[in-house]
């Protein structure tokens, strides 16, 4: 059976209304890229109750997939296949709540979380893992391993990438290099690299009571310190943990791309010689909770809310590439094009995800500073005056890597809300 015969017989079953033949014919639209009937279809048999089609339609509508995004009513929709008993719906509930503005970022956040995790749920899983991950205790630390090992049996493929530097490094766990090279092998059969070493010196994990799985802890303050004031500069060592910095590269990596920089006359975006690195913008329907989690710990750092962000952007500088001096506020014509009720980019937060061999220095020349990469280290700067104004001397450049590779997480933060959710 040809793709246009299976098409024509899912309309065909789809025509008597019953809801899991609307859910499969609408599931096959998606594939196809026909969203807008695909929506329709998928509200269809959420509104009959089919729990699938609940989740669909309200993940359509959290992505504004088919249709105009509305975070609020897509909240509704998880509720209802929640309390019909789905443990996804909640993960998403939760997902939607952890950034504070389409509900409310209470402690259901972590029953839900918890509800994914004995379901199984791969993306609650690693969102878990990466929460005890963080903490010092020996309990927590054997929870992480335990919770990153069943994402890989279950074919998480970024689980399994952290699970295997873990096994290799004896990383918080008796060090198994044959269970770890075994794991690499058949990764690497689906064209699976191993991740870039990552050691963070300074981190210093949080002091939260064992065993308690507590995801708005990446909100609590971290010990800036201030750089330069003309332009203001800080720097926080260990913001990230060796496992969120791995989680970043192993999201990022199958999707880099050559970077591109806003043309000023034109406010488009181009690739230019100024910046030379590759990079992956991680896209919201790729956003899972332990990713939502780096960033809200990013933003929360900055003093800016999670709402402000623009989406995250992964960053990787082979020997010899750069960014040369720069400015991160954008000219007048790619603000109108992108949120222009969020205004400009108020503040910018870059943090080094791997040990960098030399160079790759983040460089402000005019404050005579010069930041190097550490894995963890978040350097935070401003791009704007007070009254909103655009600072000239936030001039910075991503100095050339001259051995080694560096990856770099970097969050623009603007005056307003960007964000739905």
């Amino acid at each position: 059976m040809n793709e246009d015969t299976a098409l024509l017989e899912l309309r065909r079953q789809a025509h008597t209304g019953s809801p899991p033949a609307l859910f499969r014919l609408a599931s096959a639209l998606v594939v196809r890229h026909e969203l807008e009937e695909a929506f329709t279809l998928h509200r269809r048999a959420a509104e009959a109750g089919l729990a699938n089609a609940q989740i669909e339609y309200a993940r359509m509508l959290m992505y504004g997939v088919g249709c105009e995004a509305d975070a609020e009513l897509a909240a509704v929709w998880f509720l209802r296949a929640e309390m019909a008993g789905s443990p996804i719906a909640g993960y998403f509930l939760a997902l939607i709540a952890l950034g504070g503005q389409a509900l409310p970022r209470d402690g259901r956040i972590n029953e839900r979380v918890m509800h994914a995790v004995k379901a199984d749920y791969p993306p609650a899983l690693r969102a878990a893992a990466l929460h005890f991950a963080r903490k010092a205790h020996p309990d927590d630390q054997r929870r992480c391993m335990q919770l990153l090992e069943r994402g890989a049996d279950l074919g998480d493929a970024v689980a399994a990438r952290l699970f295997a530097e873990r096994l290799a490094l004896g990383e918080n766990c008796k060090a198994q290099p044959f269970a770890a090279s075994q794991l690499r092998q058949q990764l690497a059969s689906y064209g699976i690299g191993p991740l870039p070493r990552v050691a963070v010196p300074d981190y210093v994990p949080l002091d939260v009571p064992a065993g308690e799985l507590q995801m708005d802890d990446v909100l609590r303050p971290v010990d800036l310190k201030l750089q330069s004031a003309r332009p203001r500069v800080l720097t926080v060592d260990g913001l990230l943990s060796a496992d969120d910095c791995r989680l970043l590269i192993a999201n990022a990596e199958p999707r880099l791309q050559r970077s591109q920089t806003i043309d000023p006359n034109t406010g488009k975006p181009v690739p230019l010689e100024i910046r030379t690195s590759r990079d992956a913008a991680v896209d919201p329907i790729l956003e899972d909770m332990a990713l939502r989690a780096v960033q809200l710990r990013m933003t929360a750092a900055a003093g800016v809310p999670f709402s402000h962000a623009e989406h995250l952007t992964v960053l990787r500088y082979e020997p010899g590439q750069e960014y040369r001096p720069h400015r991160d506020y954008r000219p007048p014509g790619s603000i109108e094009g992108d949120r222009p009720d969020a205004g400009n980019r108020l503040r910018t937060i870059c943090v080094y995800l791997n040990d960098v061999e030399a160079g790759g220095e983040t460089e402000f020349p005019i404050a005579g500073l010069r930041v190097m990469p550490r894995p963890g280290r978040a350097v935070i700067f401003d791009n704007l005056h007070p009254d909103g104004s655009p600072d000239v001397d936030s001039l910075h450049a991503g100095l050339p890597v001259e051995r080694g590779v560096k990856w770099l997480a970097t969050l623009w933060l603007r005056q307003g809300p960007y964000r739905n959710y």
